[in-house]
């Protein structure tokens, strides 16, 4: 499946957040065919330990009135506290870059009503496999499975 401008913003801001020395995750909060935010893994570079790509382009979203109408891009499966967020803020679609490195909560968000549409782009499979061959003690730490 081909990606679209938003799902490459995400995979922009990856591939920024790895040449900043952090995790390459990006992400990108859509309304209305429009950019409302976007972020990437600080997990490293802020020492933040919840600054998931996810949590980065929400917080750069500041306060939104809902995010009913809103699509969240990301280029790695959400993990669970990503996905918690995404529950509660009641985005309702999630389009995910890839879900083979890292796959553990598509069930658990269409369980909660979320559209998940799985790119499953080689790019950003590509991008994961090298950062955990390079950083396999850096990726089990931000996965918590050291």
């Amino acid at each position: 499946m081909d990606k679209d401008k938003f799902m490459q913003v995400a995979i922009d801001e990856a591939r920024l957040g790895r040449s900043q020395g952090g995790i390459p995750i990006g992400s990108v909060l859509m309304r209305n065919g429009e950019i409302v935010a976007q972020g990437h893994n600080k997990r490293v570079q802020e020492l933040n330990p919840i600054l998931h790509g996810e949590m980065d382009c929400l917080n750069n979203a500041g306060r939104q009135r809902t995010y009913r109408d809103t699509v969240l891009y990301t280029t790695l499966m959400p993990c669970y506290m990503c996905a918690g967020t995404i529950v509660q803020f009641k985005i309702p679609k999630v389009v995910v870059g890839e879900a083979r490195t890292f796959g553990e909560s598509k069930e658990f968000l269409e369980s909660h009503g979320v559209e998940v549409k799985i790119l499953d782009l080689q790019e950003c499979v590509d991008m994961m496999n090298e950062f955990i061959e390079a950083e396999p003690t850096l990726w089990n730490e931000d996965i918590m499975e050291l």
